[in-house]
């Protein structure tokens, strides 16, 4: 038994009938094609624009105004914030051990412990004492320096232009 593997082009399709349909099998090529126009009731169930219900927006905290003010949502004004760090602190960072203190677990007591805070040391004194631990720059071994895509400019001199031998020309070419 052969299955049908092809839809069939009339099931969802108009198709004329009377007088319209004489005349179409008599002035169309093929009279076996579909018209290609869709039946409403069975190509699309519910029609669009059927339902009775209407689409309301759902709200968000973005809908309410008072949780979604003007100035977080303009981008144009999202200026870049500026850090800053002072000589005070880059001095202690500097003079940092890399192994941080164990923090002990926190307690249910109220009584808490004040931070201490490290003493200010001067930058220069950092500086400093850091240079006296070890040299930290030599012939062989140099700072870094910025990256550049660019190769750096050596002047050279060219060769003269074209000029009489005997006369003044002070000019000198360099490429």
């Amino acid at each position: 038994m052969a299955t049908k593997k092809a839809a069939d082009h009339t099931l969802y399709h108009l198709s004329p009938k009377g007088f319209w349909k004489k005349f179409r099998d008599a002035v169309v090529v093929n009279p076996e094609i579909s018209s290609g126009l869709p039946l409403a009731s069975l190509n699309r169930y519910p029609q669009p624009g059927s339902r009775p219900e209407k689409y309301a927006t759902p709200a968000t905290k973005a809908s309410d105004p008072a949780q979604n003010p003007y100035w977080k949502r303009d981008v144009r004004r999202a200026y870049p914030q500026l850090s800053m760090v002072t000589q005070e602190e880059l001095s202690t960072y500097l003079l940092q051990t890399p192994e941080q203190p164990q923090v002990e677990a926190p307690t249910d007591e109220k009584s808490a412990v004040p931070v201490q805070k490290a003493p200010a040391i001067d930058l220069t004194a950092a500086i400093a004492t850091i240079t006296s631990a070890k040299k930290v720059y030599s012939t062989s071994n140099l700072p870094p320096t910025p990256p550049s895509s660019f190769k750096r400019w050596r002047p050279e001199l060219a060769p003269d232009a074209p000029h009489d031998p005997h006369a003044y020309f002070p000019m000198l070419l360099v490429k």
